[in-house]
C-alpha cells in the first residue's frame, strides 16, 4: 500500500457525508498528512545545537533563502529525507548583548507562531545561567508552551573524568549533579515541559527525550517529524505515540465541524459516526501515510 492508497482509505467512509463536508474534511486531514514541520533551536554558543540536531534526525541538510529583511538575524535550514522534510531555525538571542533584547522580543513575537517546537540548549557544564535566565524572562516566557528545554553535553558535567566513554554513560556523581543541575534550571526557568539532560555526542538520554519532544508537538506536527527521526529513536513506542496523536487529530478534525451551530442534527449525527470510523481506520494506515 502507497501513502496515497492511505488517504483513500480514510477517504471512502467520507461519501456518506454531505460533498462539501467530506471534502472539507478531507482537505484538513491532507493537510495533516503533509505538514512541513518546524522546529526552531536557540542557546548559547558552544551549548551542542548542530550536534543535538544531528543526533535526532536524518537527511541532507540545506539552507533556505529568507527574503524577509526582519529575520536578517534568523537562519533556516531545510532537512529533507525522502519526501518528507523538516525545516530547522537557528534563533539568535541567547548570550548576546541584552541592550538588543526588546529587538528579539519583536522578532520571536512575529516569528514564534510559525514554530511547532523550539528546543533551548544549555550547556551541563555552564555556571552563568543568569544571562540565559534574564532572556527568558525578557523574551520567551509568555511563549513557554512552545519550548522544550534540553542540557546537553552531560558528558561534560564534572567529575568529567569519570563518564564512561565505553557505554557513553555517566558516573553515579556524574548523574547526582546533572540531577542536580536539571532541577536548578527547572526551579529558575519554571518551564511548562519537563527539562530533559541529554549527551549529543554519546546518544544517552536521547530516547527520553524523543519521547518528551512528542508530547511536546502540537498535533499536527508529530506523525511528520517522526518520519525525519533516526531510524534507532523511531521506536515503536515512538510510533505509537505519534500514531494516536494523528488520529486524535482527525477527530478533532470532525469535532471542530460538528461543534457549527449552522449544521442540522441528522448530519451532525451522520458526521459523529463517520468519525469512529474515520479515526480507526486512520490509525491503520498511519504506517503507510508516514512511511
Amino acid at each position: 500500500m502507497h501513502k496515497s492508497d492511505g488517504l483513500q482509505a480514510i477517504e471512502k467512509p467520507l461519501s456518506s457525508l454531505p460533498l462539501a463536508i467530506g471534502g472539507q474534511i478531507l482537505k484538513h486531514i491532507h493537510k495533516l498528512a503533509h505538514h512541513e514541520p518546524v522546529i526552531g533551536i536557540m542557546g548559547k554558543t558552544g551549548a551542542g545545537k548542530s550536534s543535538l540536531c544531528n543526533e535526532l534526525f536524518r537527511g541532507e541538510m540545506s539552507p533556505v533563502s529568507d527574503v524577509n529583511a526582519c529575520t536578517r538575524d534568523v537562519l533556516r535550514f531545510r532537512l529533507r529525507s525522502g519526501d518528507r522534510s523538516l525545516v530547522i531555525v537557528d534563533l539568535p538571542g541567547v548570550g548576546e548583548s541584552g541592550q538588543r533584547d526588546h529587538e528579539y522580543t519583536a522578532l520571536y513575537r512575529r516569528i514564534l507562531p510559525e514554530m511547532d517546537l523550539v528546543l533551548w540548549v544549555i550547556k551541563a557544564d555552564d555556571r552563568a545561567l543568569s544571562v540565559d535566565e534574564l532572556f527568558w524572562h525578557r523574551v520567551m516566557k509568555n511563549h513557554r508552551q512552545q519550548v522544550l528545554l534540553v542540557i546537553n553535553q552531560a558528558d561534560k558535567m564534572e567529575p568529567s573524568h569519570e563518564w564512561d566513554a565505553a557505554t557513553g554513560t555517566p558516573s553515579v556523581q556524574q548523574l547526582a549533579n546533572l540531577r542536580d543541575k536539571q532541577a536548578a534550571v527547572t526551579a529558575m526557568f519554571k518551564p511548562h515541559h519537563p527539562v530533559c539532560v541529554v549527551s549529543a555526542l554519546s546518544g544517552w538520554g536521547i530516547e527520553e527525550m524523543v519521547a518528551t519532544m512528542m508530547r511536546c508537538l502540537p498535533d499536527r506536527a508529530a506523525s511528520p517529524l517522526a518520519t525525519q527521526l533516526h531510524g534507532r529513536l523511531c521506536t515503536e513506542p515512538v510510533k505509537k505515540q505519534a500514531r494516536d496523536i494523528f488520529s486524535h487529530a482527525v477527530g478533532k478534525v470532525f469535532d471542530d465541524l460538528e461543534s457549527s451551530p449552522l449544521l442540522p442534527a441528522p448530519v451532525r449525527a451522520v458526521i459523529r459516526t463517520v468519525r469512529e470510523t474515520v479515526m480507526t481506520v486512520a490509525r491503520v494506515v498511519w504506517d503507510w501515510i508516514f512511511f
